[in-house]
């Protein structure tokens, strides 16, 4: 696999080594000697996968508070998504900046996303399909998002989100006395 370090301390794009012949292809998607090496969390404790029919589903931007704060591992197994991870550490140097990634069946990239950030995506074709990787369980209480729109984020989503939860419509803006999360 090879890891490419993006902006925001920890968090990474891995693409895998395919090993391709007349059958089709085969590669390693996670490894745990590799993850270490890089200083990436190696356990992790759920596996879920997203179906989204429609282009244009927005799920996020989600995170979890502390003691549950999450590290994910996230791949498209199916179609394409712009991800987005915005920094919410709190003292971090890269404090409330954000990365867009593309990632496609056809790239076959994944993102690693350290705990103390905030996610989430767009669907980019219909069908899309992904699978994630948590290092914490779901804890209902403390789960916490943003509002995908939010000015303070500046995010350029490429896709107008058309498909939303009534819970990511209702969360709230950032304000001036988020501090960001203390792990």
């Amino acid at each position: 696999m090879r890891f490419m370090p993006l902006a925001l301390a920890g968090a990474y794009l891995i693409e895998p080594e395919l090993r391709e012949d007349s059958r089709g292809a085969f590669a390693r998607t996670f490894c745990v000697k590799e993850f270490a090496a890089y200083g990436l969390e190696t356990v992790f404790v759920q596996n879920n996968q997203s179906w989204n029919a429609k282009k244009g589903t927005l799920r996020g931007l989600h995170c979890q508070h502390p003691p549950f704060a999450e590290a994910k591992y996230l791949r498209v197994v199916r179609g394409a998504i712009c991800d987005v991870i915005v920094d919410i550490r709190q003292g971090s140097a890269t404090f409330m900046q954000h990365v867009v990634v593309e990632l496609t069946a056809v790239n076959h990239l994944g993102i690693y996303i350290p705990a103390g950030f905030a996610h989430g995506f767009v669907t980019l074709e219909d069908t899309t399909e992904l699978v994630y990787m948590h290092s914490a369980l779901y804890k209902p209480g403390y789960e916490a998002g943003f509002r995908w729109d939010d000015p303070a984020f500046n995010i350029a989503w490429p896709v107008k989100p058309t498909y939303l939860s009534d819970k990511d419509l209702v969360y709230p803006y950032i304000d001036s006395t988020f501090k960001g999360l203390s792990l």
